[in-house]
């Protein structure tokens, strides 16, 4: 009798791992599992990930997840998948080998190229009809790069040899057994590619990035029928009916369906997403106008702000300096720190985002004193992810929009002091879910409503609960000079 409890599948494919979740239909977390993975950097400023890893690490978590809820009795109905947004893959259509490592959203191997279009004065283009900034960030130069040193790359994909897709085209090309080759609005949203007010890849754009027509997805809503895994993969087969980026779906999983509702996610980097409905807010700030979702037909935009490394700040004091053992001690170890100390860590490892757009800035660690030690750095490095919030923010404001309240989600906001230090220089209140693991519950929610499970988007606000609310809780005074000195130290580190 257990089997008639319905579940649903969320695979998770992020910057650092891989992750299978399966979920009840009120949003309980059944069972899980994770694998992390390697990240390669062959030049200063280029990040890549190897294909078959990703691949790998998807398929063993979703299989040990699919046990692990099967022993407990329950029946996963549909698969939802949710991914890391503009790491760009090309692969060959008749062996399904990636002919190139996966080049990962972080990489800025192609600044100079966009600065060249820049200068060109094709800025404004890419802007109009893509609601995004001209930058590497994004995929299209990232498919040019790989066509132009791969040989023969170029030649095979104007014969439609080769396919291009990000993430969740690549995990859908592979589940499905090379039967479907499909993205959904939200990540076509992030390649510079789609045109996001007429809802279609954009002929101009493919010439201006020199990409060949031949290698695109099929663009879908974001639920609905992605194909049924192989049957071999999972032990039988599957409906994937949900896909959404990762930073879209846990604004869905979030709730955030009204315009002028706001979340902000903290995982490798850091994503605000503001809903705005049926309008795509053009932003006189840098910031990036989005789709947030396409739900039968109907697209919804919402604007966004990026920070590049947040998560991966606290990843970097643990591996690259050595003053943690572990992520989770960072709380502890910046208690300690003089909150007077001025140090200021800017980690721009990979330049800077939103608002800012400087690929070729570099990270520093300004203000060091003699007295200065571990935990000034840690708590640096916790501040820094609160203060490119409020960059965020302010450059909303700069856009009309403001708000008084910040759900927010991610790895990093399971840590209390984090939290806290973000309400403090933010000056707004910071709303922490029961269930922290919105970017997955927002995947396996879009595969509930694509396989008729939930009736409308609607049914999630229901199900999202506050765990937990932080309120400022600093001098007005403090969060000045903190504000300042942080904008003194971004300005000593970017270049333009």
């Amino acid at each position: 009798m257990f089997k008639t409890r319905k579940a649903l599948l969320a695979l998770d494919q992020g910057t650092t791992s891989s992750r299978a979740i399966v979920f009840s239909t009120t949003g309980e977390i059944i069972a899980e599992a994770q694998r992390e993975f390697e990240q390669i950097y062959p030049n200063p400023g280029w990040v890549e990930h190897d294909p078959e890893v990703l691949w790998a690490t998807v398929l063993a978590t979703a299989r040990e997840a699919l046990k692990k809820a099967e022993k407990k009795g329950w029946s996963v109905q549909a698969i939802g998948l949710t991914n890391q947004r503009e790491t760009t893959l090309v692969w060959d259509r008749a062996t399904g080998q990636a002919i190139h490592n996966a080049i990962v959203w972080q990489d800025r191997r192609t600044a100079d190229v966009c600065a060249a279009l820049r200068k060109a004065g094709r800025a404004e283009t890419v802007v109009s009809r893509t609601g995004l900034v001209l930058d590497p960030y994004f995929s299209a130069t990232k498919i040019a790069w790989i066509l132009d040193h791969v040989d023969g790359a170029r030649e095979r994909a104007v014969k439609g040899e080769l396919a291009f897709g990000t993430v969740d085209s690549w995990l859908i090309w592979r589940l499905t057994g090379g039967q479907v080759h499909a993205t959904d609005a939200t990540n076509a949203s992030r390649t510079s590619l789609y045109n996001i007010a007429e809802g279609r890849w954009d002929e101009d754009l493919l010439d201006l990035f020199d990409v060949p027509a031949a290698l695109l997805p099929d663009v879908r809503d974001c639920a609905g029928e992605f194909g049924t895994t192989a049957a071999e993969l999972l032990g039988r087969s599957l409906p994937i009916t949900g896909v959404a980026g990762d930073q879209q779906a846990a604004a869905i999983g979030q709730a955030c369906f009204r315009p002028g509702e706001m979340k902000s996610t903290y995982g490798t980097g850091a994503f605000l997403l503001l809903n705005t409905g049926k309008d795509m807010v053009r932003s006189r700030t840098r910031l990036l106008a989005t789709i947030a979702y396409r739900i039968a037909g109907e697209t919804t935009y919402a604007l966004e702000g990026s920070v590049l490394s947040a998560g991966s700040t606290v990843q970097w004091l643990r591996d690259g300096l050595g003053l943690l053992s572990q992520a989770s001690e960072i709380s502890a170890l910046a208690a300690g720190a003089d909150p007077e100390s001025g140090v200021y860590l800017v980690p721009a490892f990979t330049g800077l985002g939103a608002p800012y757009w400087d690929a070729d800035a570099r990270g520093a660690i300004i203000g060091l004193t003699r007295g200065a030690g571990r935990a000034e750095i840690a708590q640096a490095a916790i501040d820094s992810t609160a203060h490119q919030t409020c960059d965020l923010l302010d450059a909303m404001a700069g856009d009309g929009v403001t708000t008084r309240t910040l759900r927010v989600d991610g790895g990093m906001a399971r840590n209390d002091t984090v939290l806290q230090r973000l309400a403090d220089l933010t000056d707004i209140e910071v709303v922490r879910p029961k269930n922290t693991e919105t970017t997955a519950w927002g995947a396996a929610f879009l595969a509930g409503l694509g396989a008729g499970l939930f009736r409308k988007l609607e049914d999630g606000r229901a199900i999202w609960k506050a765990d937990r609310e932080f309120k400022p809780a600093c001098e007005p005074a403090h969060r000045e000079r903190m504000r300042a000195g942080w904008k003194d130290a971004v300005g000593r580190v970017r270049t333009g």
